[in-house]
This record gives structure tokens, sequence and C-alpha cells, in this order.
């Protein structure tokens, strides 16, 4: 224990000098082409998609378009193999590059006497194709360019899986190049890698056992996924930014102020106020089911560990000048919650309240689920082409024979078996256009369901 607290002031004091030397990460802006490539932990879509359904609920009239450009199991040697054919081919605006966890390797630390060894050849690889990704994203200026480190391997958490003991050592040199590049080239920084282990170091004192990770200390669950897009986002200067704000005086019928929406026809009193509020953004909704493959972790969990209601999620009313004991607050004549004059008069955050424009938070939410869940067959029908066809000289090719080819050999090897359906249902150009449309429509629903709407406020004495 003693050991534990002398580290994480050491790491919150790195985390620290980290942010303040970063490159500031600039918000998107209507119109733009965000990708996202990486490895296993962005092929499972969650980060990305949380911090696109942020820009969902909380910008609906500055429409986005993010992509999925990860693949299990890859390095920056294999990132760059597919720059052209699959990053590029986005054609985006912006580009966000993550890797490390797979470059600084795994059973190889099983071999203490050749740690040292494995991690020079690690960083030494890593660096070289790193250093190729970086001339040619250098000979795209219009590209804005954004360099993120990989999510922690937990060394430290009590768990029953095996340590890597020097793995964490070897992705701290890897990020260290990361920010060097990132800083030299004038580009974006985010180091999860810090922000987050300070975290687990933090819980850990606590709980043994906590980890953003899961299970095998790589891939992160759906909280650890949500804590990645919370930093994303306050990176970019988002934190702080209310959903709306509505401050009311009763006794003198008068809005004190307001943020981020319009409120109209105020007619108050002792006993009762309404009025017609239209927020220009939605609440963030929360999620309470797991959403990576043996993990646990949900969505909500995060909540407990980072203050995103705080920062990202405040939809408050206050009213001044009630009071009584009760009211009771209803939204299009549909039952909120009742609270005092007092609490009221402190304000209360809407966010976090089963109201009708959280309802309708939840419902895109379930839409961009969809569409994420939509989108992960196309990225395991592009693993199956990287990690397999191309080794069969059959890059992009879909005939019979390339199916074939799949199916023998998935027989035998789990991971290919494991994309063997979704590479059969996207192949054909026909389907990968349909399933596109689907996407496409989806997205759609979610621009004309988040657009702003008109709420009737009323608070009725009890």
């Amino acid at each position: 224990m003693k050991v534990t607290r002398k580290i994480v002031p050491g790491i919150l004091f790195c985390l620290s000098c980290l942010q303040a030397n970063s490159q500031s990460i600039r918000p998107f802006r209507a119109g733009d082409r965000v990708v996202f490539a990486g490895n296993s932990i962005t092929e499972a879509g969650l980060y990305e998609s949380y911090i696109w359904l942020y820009y969902m609920t909380r910008f609906p009239s500055e429409r986005i378009t993010v992509f999925n450009a990860g693949i299990g199991g890859d390095v920056a040697g294999q990132i760059y193999n597919r720059m052209d054919s699959d990053i590029l081919a986005k054609k985006p605006t912006v580009l966000a590059v993550t890797f490390g966890m797979n470059d600084s390797r795994y059973f190889e630390y099983n071999q203490k006497d050749k740690v040292a060894q494995v991690r020079e050849q690690a960083v030494s690889q890593s660096l070289n194709s790193f250093q190729q990704i970086e001339q040619q994203l250098k000979e795209l200026p219009g590209v804005e360019k954004i360099i993120m480190t990989s999510s922690p391997y937990d060394e430290s958490a009590r768990i029953k899986n095996e340590v890597f003991h020097g793995k964490v050592e070897t992705m701290e040199k890897i990020a260290a190049f990361q920010k060097a590049a990132a800083r030299k080239n004038h580009w974006g920084f985010l180091d999860w890698m810090h922000s987050m282990t300070a975290i687990n170091k933090r819980e850990q004192r606590k709980d043994s056992s906590f980890t953003l990770t899961g299970p095998d200390r790589i891939h992160p669950g759906a909280a650890g996924h949500f804590v990645m897009a919370y930093f994303f986002l306050k990176e970019q200067g988002l934190a702080g930014k209310p959903v709306a704000t509505v401050s009311i005086n009763a006794a003198k019928n008068e809005v004190l102020k307001t943020a981020n929406c319009k409120v109209s026809e105020l007619k108050a009193g002792k006993d009762n106020v309404e009025f017609n509020y239209t927020p220009y953004a939605l609440p963030f909704p929360s999620d309470t089911v797991p959403r990576v493959w043996m993990n646990y972790q949900k969505q909500v969990d995060a909540l407990k560990v980072i203050p995103f209601v705080k920062e990202f999620n405040q939809e408050v009313l206050t009213v001044k000048g009630l009071n009584g004991n009760s009211y009771t607050l209803a939204i299009n004549g549909e039952k909120v919650g009742q609270w005092s004059g007092a609490e009221l008069a402190a304000g209360i955050n809407l966010a976090e309240q089963n109201t009708p424009q959280r309802k309708i938070a939840q419902e895109i939410m379930e839409l961009n689920n969809k569409r994420r869940e939509l989108e992960s067959k196309f990225r395991s029908y592009y693993w199956v082409h990287y990690n397999f066809l191309q080794e069969k000289k059959m890059l992009f090719n879909n005939s019979d024979a390339a199916k074939d080819t799949v199916l023998k050999y998935g027989a035998e090897n789990g991971w290919l078996k494991m994309k063997t359906e979704d590479f059969e249902t996207v192949r054909m150009p026909a389907t990968r256009a349909a399933l596109q449309k689907q996407m496409d429509d989806i997205v759609d629903a979610i621009y004309q369901k988040n657009q702003p709407a008109q709420y009737h406020i009323t608070l009725t004495a009890n």
C-alpha cells in the first residue's frame, strides 16, 4: 500500500505535465469527416461512438461523420500498410491515430533475461513504422492530425489474468515519441495512457481489483471506453459547456438567465410556475448494457470515477422565490419529480431526470448503437482481408474462391472463424452498399430526431 501511495502522485504529476504541454484538439465542425485509426480497442467502436453521441446530442445543427478504422491486432506498421486503401479512402478532414498496445508485445516479457532486448526491438520497430506514417501525414495539409497514446495496459490490478511485467515501460517509450512527434508537427495529442492509469491507481487504493480495462488487462470495457471519450472531449475544451441553463425568479415573474435555450410565455406566482422551454441540445444518455465481449463493464460505471455529469451533462433549472415545501415539476404534462422551494432555488439538473428530452436522447443512443453494430461488420470484413487474405495474395478478392479459403482456414483459426460470418455478409458489393445505406439512414434519422423542440414546463405547489 505504501508503494502505491508513492506512485500515484508521480503519475498525477506526469499527467499534469503532459496535459500542460500537449497540443489541444479543436472541437469538430459541421461537415467534418473524422476517422479513428487503431487496433482492436478502436475496432470495438465504442469510444468513438460515445464521442459522436456527444456531438449528436449537443450540436444538432453541426452534423459530422465519424468512421471506425480500427483492426484488431494492428501495430503501427499495419496501420501504415492500410493507410491508403482503408483509412484515407474514407476521405477524412480529421484523422486520429492510436497504437502502442500491440507494438509493445506480450508473452516475450515472460523471458525475464530478455526484457531489455524485447523493449529495444519493440520500440525501434514501432518508431520506424510510425515515422512512415508521420511522413505520409505531413503530405496531407488538408487533413487535421491527432496522435493518441494507447489506453493503458494494467499491470497493477489484482485480478487473475497473468501480468506481462515490463510491458508498461515499453509503452511509456512509445508514448514519448508519439508526444514528441505531435508537438514537433503541431498536431493534436491525447495521452490516454497516463490519464487512465492515474484513475486505475487511485481506485485501486480502495479496491485492488479495480481496472478500466478488463479481465485481460488490455481491452477497456464500456466504462473504459467512456473514460476515453471523456478525455477526448475534455481535450477539445468542451468541459463546462452546459446542455442548457434556465434561471427564473418566480416572485418577480422574471427570467434571470438562459444559456443554450429559449424561454417564453413565463407565468409565475408563489404557488405555480409555467413556461415554454426550447433547449438547443439534449442531455447525454446513460447506457446500462455491457458492450464489450467478455467484459462486464457498463458505460454508467464510469460516472463513479470521472466528473462527466458535472463537466459535460448539466441542464440546470433554477427557480427562486418559491417558499413552499413541495412542488411537482411536469414537462408536457408528464410528472418528472418533486422538489422543495429551497431545492429549486439551488437548482436541479434535468439531465439526470427522466424527462422527455432525455428519452429522446436515449432513443438516439439506441440508434447510434445500431449504426455501430452495422459498422462492425465492415471492420470484420477489413480484418479478414488485411490479417488473412493479404497473406494469401487475395487482398480485396471477394470471389467464391476467397470465401472458400476463409472457410477452410477458419475451421482451425479461432480469430478468423469469429470474423467469417460478417465477411460472408459484407463481401459482395451490393450487400456492402445496402449496409452502408442502412447506416446512412440511421444517421439521417438521428439528425432529424435530435433537432430542438419546445417543451411546456409547469411547477405546481403540493
